[in-house]
């Protein structure tokens, strides 16, 4: 399997670094999203801001509230096509008869009310957030035949257009369904944690808008962090373990039947 050069992978870095996703539609949301934008700043001094860095994600399902504003924010930080997303929420129900699940994948629509009989028969309930998991052992950068999909540094996952052909073998790799193909560009897609804003010291957009901080982002090489706190306490969860990729996305709160 072949990697693609090096020099076009570190043209590809710079590229994201020096752009940031913009959008016309006037939403709510836009200006929170404008506020962090204008305060970014530039990378200081051409330094490395990965060096050191050892990024991973919290979401804290006792907080998740279903609201959608993190699906907006991402299409829109993000210039996602519609009809897919790179972030969604699923809603698990819990009955004696099975689990009910749907999917929040529209910020602006929102959930669907519950069927009264599922509603009655409610044992428990939880708003789960799915990402990429930015996994240290991915089966999609494995699967990659020119090394398009790669791990970056600071435990990003990164697809480099430049050398991706399209052919979809990542989004068949991925065990949790969050790669797609992008009917724009025709290439493979997918949650970036935003990686143009971290870099520019700056929380994904999600993380930004989510109301009741049911998403956090950060490094877990830095103690005083809470990312790195929730990590050491070592009360997380992750999906489908048994994929053993090193998953990087933690969850509190997950129950055993959330797939």
């Amino acid at each position: 399997m072949s990697d693609c050069p090096s020099e076009g992978r570190r043209g590809f870095l710079k590229g994201v670094l020096a752009s940031t996703a913009t959008a016309a539609a006037v939403t709510t949301l836009q200006p929170v999203l404008g506020k962090a934008l204008a305060e970014e700043g530039e990378t200081q001094g051409g330094a490395d801001p990965f060096e050191g860095r050892d990024y991973a994600f919290v979401v804290d399902l006792d907080k998740c509230i279903g609201c959608g504003k993190c699906v907006q924010a991402c299409g829109l930080e993000n210039r996602v096509p519609e009809g897919v997303n790179r972030t969604w929420v699923e809603r698990y129900v819990g009955t004696e008869d099975g689990v009910f699940v749907d999917a929040l994948t529209d910020g602006d629509a929102g959930l669907e009310p519950l069927d009264d009989t599922i509603r009655d028969k409610a044992k428990w309930a939880a708003f789960v957030p799915k990402l990429c998991n930015h996994c240290d052992n991915a089966p999609c950068v494995q699967v990659c035949p020119v090394g398009a999909t790669f791990n970056a540094p600071g435990g990003f996952v990164l697809v480099d257009p430049e050398h991706c052909i399209g052919c979809g073998y990542c989004i068949q790799a991925c065990p949790y369904g969050v790669r797609f193909l992008n009917h724009e560009t025709h290439l493979a897609d997918k949650c970036t944690w935003c990686y143009h804003r971290v870099a520019k010291g700056l929380d994904p957009a999600c993380v930004t808008v989510c109301p009741t901080q049911a998403r956090l982002f950060g490094d877990r090489n830095d103690a005083d962090s809470t990312v790195a706190q929730v990590f050491e306490a070592d009360q997380w969860r992750v999906l489908k373990p048994e994929m053993h990729t090193d998953c990087r996305v933690y969850y509190l709160g997950l129950h055993r039947e959330v797939v």
